[in-house]
């Protein structure tokens, strides 16, 4: 049992430091022009899917740290913005994964209810990591403020999100290399 453990958290290690490597590497299809980069929201989807394969702890570190380590190694996102946004996508991994890991079926019904709550956790988080920023700097942080970065810039990421996320976990399941669930009480039947 205990190198079942031990074997479950090296494969989930690994899969992390994938999902870093490809958050690092996907910002750069949207040619590093950060109006696109803000609509289309590279960096999320493998904070996201790090969260539904390997767990709200995984997510919520892979999270955090994949914005400061991308802006150490290439400038981007820029500071101080880059700190909310860890604030942010740490909340995205973290809800994400600890939602579907407790969803009573792991389907695509789940995976768009916690895709969502988490998308909308995510934003609060960050709204409130820009309002104490803004606030350190004596710059009011408004209500269009964050409609405009959190909702209406970020439309077509959202849409590629709640697409290309449930299309991968769908094929991650078909292949049968991440099975969804069925129900605890079913499962524990079987």
């Amino acid at each position: 049992m205990k190198q079942e453990k031990i074997k479950q958290n090296i494969k989930n290690m690994v899969l992390a430091a994938m999902f870093m490597a490809i958050g690092l590497v996907l910002p750069f299809l949207t040619g590093q022009i950060p109006q696109v980069g803000n609509m289309m929201l590279p960096m999320h989807l493998p904070v996201l899917l790090c969260g539904l394969i390997c767990g709200w702890q995984y997510g919520g570190v892979v999270g955090f740290v994949l914005p400061l380590f991308r802006y150490s190694l290439f400038g981007a996102p820029p500071m101080p913005m880059g700190i909310a946004m860890a604030f942010e996508m740490a909340a995205y991994g973290a809800v994400v994964g600890f939602l579907y890991a407790r969803s009573r079926w792991q389907c695509v019904i789940a995976l768009y209810r916690c895709l969502i709550m988490a998308m909308i956790a995510g934003r609060i988080v960050w709204a409130a990591a820009r309002m104490v920023m803004v606030g350190a700097a004596n710059v009011p942080f408004t209500w269009e403020i964050f409609l405009s970065g959190a909702l209406i810039t970020a439309i077509p990421g959202i849409i590629l999100q709640l697409i290309a996320i449930p299309a991968i976990m769908v094929a991650l399941n078909r292949t049968g290399l991440v099975p969804f669930r069925k129900n605890r009480a079913e499962q524990a039947q079987l």
